[in-house]
C-alpha cells in the first residue's frame, strides 16, 4: 500500500484526521483549514471566489447571486493538488455554502491526468453522525483502531457536560443565530447541543439544515438568551455584526437584552465545526446558560457576553 497523502478541504476534517493522530500525513489543506496550528505551514488548495471580507448582508447577497447563477463559490486549485499527489481528499457534502463542494473536488480530480485519489465525504447532520464520520474518515485511511477510543472519549466529555448541567434549575430559551443580516436560525448540531448544556432551542431542529428567520420571529419568541455564532466569524468579527441587529428599534425590548443575556460566540473555530471540537462548544453553551455550575474556561476565547 502506497503511504498515505492526506489532502483535507475542511476544516472538521482536518481535526478528525489529527485527533486520530494521522496528522504527519496531510500534505494540503483549505484555505479555512488553521486548527491544530502545524497545518498553517501546509499548501492552501482552495480560495473564495468572492470576497469574505463584507459585512454579513455583502455576503448574503454574494452568496445569492452566485448560486442563483449556478457558480461555484470556491475555486479549486487543480494544478497544486496534482503536485501533491494526495492518495485521499476529504471533503464534504453538507454544505455548498460553508466549503468546497464534493462536484468541485470530483471536476479538479478529473482535469488531472494521473491523480487518482480516493474521495472521502463528509455530511454530518447530529452529533452520533459526527462520531461516525471519525469512524469513517478512520477505516477509509486504513486505521480503524484509534477511532474508537477517539469516540469513546469524546461521549464520556460530552455526558458529563449533560450531567451536570442536568442540576440546574431552570432550563433557559435559547435563541442561536448562525447568520444576522438576514437572520438564519442555527440548526443540524446546534438544537442538540444546547440541549445537552441544560437549554431549550426556540428555533432550528436537530438534524435539519439552518433556516430563514424573520425579525417576527424572534421578537415573538422573546427568548431568555440570544448566541451569536455566524458561520466563518471569529469573535471580533461578530462583535462587530452585531450592530446590525443593536440598531433594529425593537432590539432593546427583548427579555434577553433587558437582562443582558446576548452573548457573541466564535462560531468559525467551534460551533460551525463538525469534528471534535464540538464538545468544546457544548461547553460553551454550558458556561453561557448555566454560569453557576461551569467554570468559564472558554470566556474570551469562545465566547464574550455582548
Amino acid at each position: 500500500m502506497l503511504p498515505l497523502r492526506l489532502l483535507s478541504l475542511l476544516p472538521s476534517a482536518t481535526e478528525i484526521i489529527h485527533c486520530l493522530e494521522l496528522g504527519k500525513y496531510q500534505v494540503g489543506r483549505s484555505h479555512e483549514c488553521d486548527f491544530p496550528a502545524c497545518v498553517r505551514d501546509l499548501p492552501v488548495c482552495t480560495r473564495p471566489a468572492f470576497e469574505v471580507n463584507g459585512s454579513s448582508a455583502e455576503i448574503n447577497r454574494q452568496v445569492k447571486k452566485r448560486t442563483t447563477a449556478a457558480l461555484s463559490l470556491y475555486e479549486v486549485d487543480s494544478d497544486l493538488i496534482r503536485q501533491l499527489r494526495p492518495t485521499h481528499i476529504v471533503t464534504q457534502t453538507q454544505c455548498d455554502v460553508c466549503a468546497v463542494s464534493l462536484a468541485d473536488v470530483e471536476r479538479a480530480v478529473r482535469a488531472e491526468f494521473g491523480i487518482h485519489s480516493r474521495i472521502l465525504t463528509l455530511a454530518p447532520g447530529v452529533l452520533a453522525d459526527v462520531w461516525m464520520d471519525i469512524r469513517r474518515v478512520a477505516a477509509g485511511l486504513d486505521h480503524a483502531e484509534p477511532a474508537g477510543t477517539v469516540v469513546s472519549t469524546l461521549e464520556a466529555r460530552i455526558a458529563a457536560i449533560r450531567k451536570t448541567a442536568a442540576q440546574a434549575g431552570t432550563r433557559p430559551r435559547v435563541a442561536a443565530l448562525e447568520w444576522l443580516e438576514p437572520l438564519m436560525a442555527a440548526g443540524n448540531w446546534i438544537p442538540e447541543l444546547i440541549e445537552i448544556a441544560g437549554g431549550e432551542s426556540v428555533f432550528g431542529n436537530a438534524g435539519q439544515h439552518s433556516s430563514w428567520m424573520t425579525w417576527h420571529d424572534l421578537f415573538s419568541a422573546d427568548p431568555d438568551v440570544i448566541i451569536s455564532l455566524p458561520c466563518g466569524f471569529d469573535l471580533k468579527r461578530t462583535r462587530s455584526e452585531m450592530r446590525c441587529l443593536e440598531q433594529t428599534p425593537e432590539w432593546k425590548k427583548l427579555q434577553a437584552v433587558r437582562a443582558s443575556r446576548v452573548f457573541v460566540c466564535d462560531g468559525n473555530q467551534f460551533m460551525n465545526r463538525p469534528g471534535p471540537r464540538l464538545v468544546e462548544s457544548a461547553g460553551i453553551f454550558a458556561q453561557i446558560l448555566h454560569p453557576e455550575l461551569f467554570c468559564p474556561t472558554l470566556e474570551h476565547i469562545g465566547w464574550q457576553r455582548l
